[in-house]
């Protein structure tokens, strides 16, 4: 693993800290759900339905409520009089609202769907339990694929909606029609992403205490979104916010999937509360498989009108994406994100896009890191298929079409604002690295000993962030602010929080390191308060690439306020007219003399301890105590830009893909720790080789998971992971306080981006166009038979 260099920083944002949050996972003192010792707790089970679609005629829970240690059988007939239903209905053209039951009273829609949850005094009990509960089941037809869900008669996932099609929305930007009718060429390209899921290491879980005298309840559960998790599971208990508290403990992981309240976390929730009595549950790993949530199922098809050198005059986009059987988001936002980041760093103007979501008898779907990884990879892959289509070099389309910076900003067809970005420079960066010449020698010489060796490309412009403007621009509610507070304690003890919740990111050690560059101290005086909502403020939790940039701006302003506070209490003490001239550097005041700084004798100690304890002292009418808070909408939308160059072997008899060289050039702004920001490339390009090589959901035409288990769902092995050679490049953003950028998704969609581009180059012999994801063994087998898959 490559650290890469990271201009040298006079505070602590930049500093390749070590994370401060490692050593009690290293140490397995972390703090788990599982960890949580809950006096009297009982354990939930769900039953789940073995059939892809069906009606339930009736569920009969005699034998089950007589085996030793059951408490209670709740079917959704049960959660209906406790629960409030789930209802989706954003106001926007061609969204249908949806409401989802807790649990299903009438039919199952995917193979795992919850029909009852059993609760018992253990685990085991209530497993045993969930055996002897009899659903009789009607079996429908299934939906299993897009063309399924949009064929003429198809049967109806949602029997509340008139067809399949939950979501259909188009724009058009400029006038393609003119475009396209005076090209010199049309274009056409295909592609197709495939089912993946999230597998984080701890599946979920949870554990609900309701306390009936103060009639609250404390719901322990690894989110990402405490606050906005907390308001909807308050609402759909019919329970007020004040009376419900979100404790995060330490999370395994999430990738996207820990964030909306899903219906078994409501049910034991509401379980809780019935019962007088704390509830657990955890899923088992076959349970996270088939039944927690999806991503990925998206098509696309593309055309694009160029001129004689490759220049894009006009693209039109039809992107469908399958997400499944149930909406626990507004069905057109996966694809609003994928739409915000899809033209890349491109000049295009004039577009069409249309955009479907449909309903089908699957898991239903949910964000997954990089939710819009097939962005790049349609826009680098249709700059591929103008090379091939007009015999040109496939560098010089991208070159051709590629954004100046004499061009910047530039106003993308979705009308959000790209800048701060380096398209160009990343792309010489990783050209220059990979020495094109040399390797294009060797695969010459490989190939005429039957070595198949390629070269995959693909120039990624990540949207991150998140700003409360972007939902407002794609009609779904919602806020992308972000809250924090610093407070100095007597004793000088620094402690800071906001609204994020981290599951792997290192925020405990680079919001510390924000913090402490705005407020004058060393991160590690710096103690990080996260997950608990009756201690964080309100804040929209991690997701989107957006908790570095939000919570470091925000902490930061908050920071340099205390700062200004303290500064102003120790000018009064040495008897100065203001603070302007002071300042705090590692914990001590310094005042500017002669063009220098000097010691002023004084400690953010010494100041804290007046400003709690002694307050006649502080000058006049400013309150007692030593801390602030502050809120941050950062704006719609920020953007980081790399460029991804790899190198692959594909072994033409087996079919099997070797990935022996991978680099990274990546612009990502100013960065709070660059160690961190180099794990999160690594992560991210290693997710990204997993779904393109390894990583496939698969269903039956019956609806049946045949991927229940890790070993039908390979994950990708650290031995599988290639040398990622990481090139850093910083151009702040101008549009954000601290100057970052999101850029934890990127190294996903380049990976799903250069990885085909790479294998379509090796097997460039054999007529070979990649057009569907994943190239597993077998599946490059059929390109190397037939040259197209």
């Amino acid at each position: 693993m490559t650290t890469p260099a990271t201009p040298t920083a006079p505070g602590p944002i930049g500093r390749p800290i070590l994370r401060r949050e490692d050593r009690r996972f290293l140490t397995g003192t972390g703090r788990y759900i599982d960890d949580l010792q809950i006096a009297g707790a009982l354990h939930a089970r769900f039953v789940r339905s073995p059939h892809g679609h069906a009606r339930i005629r009736s569920i009969d829970t005699t034998a089950a409520r007589a085996m030793p240690g059951v408490v209670l059988i709740a079917t959704g007939q049960d959660l209906a009089q406790w629960t409030h239903p789930l209802r989706l209905a954003p106001a926007i053209e061609g969204l249908h609202p949806v409401t989802i039951e807790t649990l299903p009273t009438a039919k199952v829609r995917f193979h795992g769907d919850p029909v009852a949850c059993v609760v018992a005094t253990s685990r085991t009990a209530a497993e045993d339990a969930v055996e002897q509960v009899l659903v009789d089941y009607d079996p429908l037809p299934a939906v299993t694929s897009i063309d399924a869900a949009l064929a003429p008669g198809a049967p109806l996932v949602d029997d509340a909606l008139p067809d399949n099609r939950v979501s259909h929305q188009s724009v058009t930007t400029g006038d393609p029609d003119a475009r396209f009718a005076t090209a010199h060429r049309i274009v056409q390209a295909r592609f197709a992403q495939h089912r993946q899921t999230h597998v984080p290491m701890e599946p979920r879980g949870c554990c609900a205490i309701w306390d009936a005298g103060r009639e609250h309840l404390t719901m322990h559960v690894g989110t990402q979104i405490p606050h906005p998790y907390r308001t909807l599971l308050a609402t759909r208990l019919g329970l007020t916010e004040s009376q419900v508290t979100v404790v995060c403990p330490d999370i395994g992981g999430a990738f996207g999937q820990k964030i909306t309240v899903y219906r078994e976390e409501l049910t034991v929730a509401a379980l809780a509360r019935v019962l007088r009595r704390p509830v657990r549950w955890r899923e088992d790993r076959g349970e996270n498989l088939m039944a927690a949530a999806h991503a990925r199922e998206q098509t696309a098809r593309v055309r694009a009108a160029v001129d004689a050198d490759g220049a894009i005059t006009a693209l039109a986009l039809e992107l469908v994406e399958d997400f499944g059987a149930y909406c626990f988001y507004p069905a057109n936002y996966l694809l609003r994100m994928v739409v915000a980041s899809l033209t890349g760093p491109y000049r295009i103007t004039d577009y069409a896009c249309d955009m479907q979501v449909v309903l089908s008898n699957k898991c239903g779907a949910a964000p997954m890191r990089a939710p819009m990884s097939i962005a790049s990879w349609v826009m680098d892959g249709t700059i591929e298929a103008i090379a091939r289509a007009l015999e040109l070099d496939p560098i010089a389309v991208r070159r051709r079409n590629m954004l100046t910076a004499a061009e910047l900003p530039f106003t993308m067809p979705t009308g959000n604002v790209l800048d701060d970005v380096t398209p160009r420079e990343t792309l010489d960066a990783a050209l220059a690295a990979f020495d094109v010449p040399g390797f294009r020698a060797r695969q010459a010489a490989d190939r005429a000993r039957g070595v198949y060796r390629g070269m995959g490309l693909c120039c990624v412009v990540e949207a991150n962030t998140y700003g409360s403007a972007f939902y407002r621009a794609s009609g779904i509610p919602g806020s992308g602010h972000e809250a924090g507070w610093v407070k100095v304690a007597p004793s000088g003890a620094v402690d800071v929080s906001v609204g994020l919740m981290g599951s792997g990111q290192g925020y405990e050690t680079a919001l510390s390191q924000a913090a402490a560059e705005g407020l004058g101290v060393s991160p590690d005086v710096v103690r990080v308060h996260l997950g608990n909502t009756d201690i964080a403020p309100y804040g929209m939790g991690s997701r989107g690439a957006r908790g570095g940039t939000a919570g470091s701006s925000v902490l930061l302003v908050a920071g340099e306020a205390v700062q200004r506070k303290a500064c102003a209490i120790a000018a009064a003490l040495l008897g100065l007219n203001s603070g302007d001239e002071l300042r705090l550097w590692d914990g001590r005041v310094q005042r500017m003399i002669g063009g220098d700084w000097t010691d002023a004798g004084l400690s953010l100690t010494d100041i804290a301890r007046v400003a709690y304890t002694d307050p006649l002292r502080l000058p006049e009418g400013m309150e007692p105590g030593l801390e602030a808070h502050r809120a941050y909408d950062p704006p719609a939308l920020t953007f980081s830009n790399a460029t991804h160059a790899c190198e692959v072997v594909v072994d033409v008899e087996t079919g099997v893909v070797r990935v022996e060289r991978y680099i990274v050039a990546e612009d990502c702004g100013r960065v709070l720790n660059p160690a961190i920001v180099a794990g999160q490339q690594h992560g991210a390009v290693a997710l990204g080789i997993a779904g393109v090589l390894s990583e496939r959901v698969v269903y039956d035409e019956t609806g049946q998971n045949l991927t229940g288990s890790l070993a039908d769902y390979p994950m990708l092995v650290a031995a599988d992971t290639p040398p990622i050679a990481l090139i850093a490049m910083h151009t702040p953003s101008r549009r954000t306080l601290s100057g970052t950028k999101g850029m934890s998704e990127g190294g996903v969609m380049g990976a799903v981006g250069a990885l085909p581009s790479a294998v379509g180059d090796a097997l460039a012999p054999f007529g070979v166009v990649v057009e569907r994801q994943p190239l597993t063994a077998p599946a490059v087998l059929g390109l190397v038979g037939g040259g197209l898959v």
